[in-house]
Formats: C-alpha cells, sequence, structure tokens
C-alpha cells in the first residue's frame, strides 16, 4: 500500500519537481502516533530554501488534492535531505565522493556491515569507502543503505 502510495506521489511530484529545476530526494509516508506523513525531500544544486519547499508544497497538495491516492487524512511535509542526506543513485554517489559517508550493508563485507569513511571511488558496480587508511571496495548490490555522514 505505501509503495503504491509513493509510486502516484513521485509521478504528480515529478512535473513540478522538473520545472522548479529540483529533484526528489526520497518520499515516506508513514503512520507516527495517531497522525499519518507524507514527505518528500528535495533538492537542487545551490541547496533548497523554505520558499522552495512552500512553493513545491502548494503546487503539490494541489495535484494531491486532484488526484485523491490516498483515503485517510494526512500532513503533507516538504523539506531538504539535510545534511546526512541519503544517497539513492549515481549522481548522488558521484557529488559524494571526497566526503564523509555511513555505509551499511546486507551481508558482511571484508568481516563487517558498517562502514564510515571517505568515499573515494563510485565505478557504478561499487563504492569504495577509505576508514583507518584501508580502502574497502563495496559492490553495490550489497549497500542497504548510503548516506552523507557529519564528523565530529
Amino acid at each position: 500500500m505505501n509503495r503504491k502510495i509513493t509510486e502516484v506521489v513521485e509521478q504528480l511530484a515529478q512535473p513540478i519537481l522538473h520545472n522548479e529545476q529540483m529533484e526528489l530526494v526520497d518520499i515516506e509516508y508513514k503512520k507516527e502516533g495517531n497522525h499519518r506523513f507524507l514527505r518528500l525531500f528535495v533538492d537542487k544544486e545551490d541547496g533548497v530554501d523554505i520558499a522552495d519547499c512552500e512553493r513545491v508544497s502548494e503546487q503539490l497538495s494541489k495535484k494531491l488534492d486532484e488526484a485523491d491516492p490516498i483515503a485517510e487524512s494526512y500532513f503533507l511535509e516538504v523539506s531538504s535531505p539535510g545534511a546526512e542526506r541519503p544517497l539513492k543513485n549515481e549522481r548522488d554517489f558521484r557529488r559524494a565522493i571526497g566526503r564523509h559517508v555511513h555505509v551499511t550493508t546486507y551481508a558482511p563485507v571484508q568481516g563487517q556491515k558498517v562502514f564510515e569513511g571517505k568515499l573515494t571511488d563510485y565505478t557504478g558496480t561499487h563504492v569504495v569507502v577509505e576508514a583507518d587508511g584501508k580502502l574497502t571496495e563495496i559492490p553495490l548490490d550489497q549497500v542497504a543503505k548510503a548516506r552523507l555522514a557529519i564528523l565530529f
């Protein structure tokens, strides 16, 4: 059910985001307490601000009201993906080269499932993470989640 909703929302959002020169980073539809939330995370080359999020929210809200893909009431939220944005596609990984990342895998790679370090390469089939002077090549099909990470 949630997957179908997010697919419909993505179809409605893409033309709006294209016109606003933005990209869709992620969509979440989830229940929290007694409320349901539809969250869109959007970005653009020079970053998004509140006015950008408001414009997308207003336009998408109208499209959602017309298409009515969600039976129950919900809150629509449009925001930036934040400093620890997820890495989901080739463009995300390529932009993150040289930056600090956090990667978890489905199965152990070289004996571990969690990697945090500098993303040094993206080959299309693997990502390479450098941690403590050691390079680890991780097959993309083993990456469960990847995101930018903040160094403290």
